[in-house]
């Protein structure tokens, strides 16, 4: 049994209707790209700057991620902020980057828990539930 041809959408803009052609060779120029820009509602500067910082910039998450360091500076020993800071923080993950193998070991066998409950005490378990560390 032979099948039917499929019909292929054609490519490229949509066909212009008799009175969208016969308006653009009356006005001598297409107006149709501008008719269509009208009919989007407009947005505020506010609206479209809120847009660009949360959704495009992630400025809230930026926002955190800084207050992170200032605070993993503040609260943590001088002698593992020399070799380790944290680099990003995604699902609840905090991401820390170790210098040398050797403080790797370190912080993992013995100062994993401390450095955790001091970063949950001030950004809560919701914010920074784990911490992974990586040698880099």
């Amino acid at each position: 049994m032979l099948r039917p041809p499929h019909r292929i959408p054609p490519l490229g803009p949509p066909k212009k209707t008799a009175r969208q052609r016969v308006l653009a060779e009356w006005r001598g120029v297409d107006l149709k790209p501008l008719e269509l820009a009208r009919e989007s509602p407009a947005q505020s500067v506010e609206q479209l700057v809120g847009k660009v910082l949360h959704e495009k910039l992630r400025i809230d998450q930026r926002r955190a991620e800084a207050e992170i360091v200032r605070v993993w500076n503040a609260l943590i020993d001088p002698n593992i902020v020399a070799h380790a800071r944290p680099t990003g923080l995604h699902k609840g993950t905090l991401f820390v980057s170790v210098d040398t193998s050797v403080w790797l070991s370190e912080i993992v066998r013995y100062r994993r828990r401390e450095i955790l409950e001091r970063l949950q005490h001030s950004f809560g378990k919701t914010l920074i539930a784990r911490i992974s560390f990586r040698l880099g």
